[in-house]
């Protein structure tokens, strides 16, 4: 039975180790962009998820495209989940997206 100091050892670590809370999803969901963006003519609904993930909607086509994106000052790139790759930037409170601009729907 020496297995049993070892494991009681390894325990005692693991029981010991900090958790910290998602520090990631935490700022994501305190970042000013996380929310709903959406063209003038609200076409098209991109929804910015606090957990780093989008949801874009196109028409009556909910959930059109989905992935993760990851913003850097006023720059966001996007994953999309299919495989393809996109950026776009945000100037004066808009985000200026593959040829679109898309504002900020309040929450009310």
């Amino acid at each position: 039975m020496r297995l049993a100091p070892t494991c009681l050892a390894m325990t005692l670590v693991l029981a010991s180790t900090p958790t910290f809370p998602q520090d990631g999803a935490d700022a994501m969901q305190a970042h000013p962009y996380v929310g709903m963006w959406v063209t003038k003519d609200g076409y098209v609904r991109h929804q910015l998820l606090p957990d780093g993930r989008y949801d874009e909607a196109r028409g009556n086509r909910e959930s059109a495209y989905q992935g993760r994106y990851e913003i850097e000052g006023d720059h966001i790139e996007y994953w999309d989940d299919t495989g393809f790759t996109a950026d776009g930037d945000f100037l004066d409170g808009v985000l200026h997206h593959g040829g679109m601009v898309l504002y900020r729907r309040s929450e009310n």
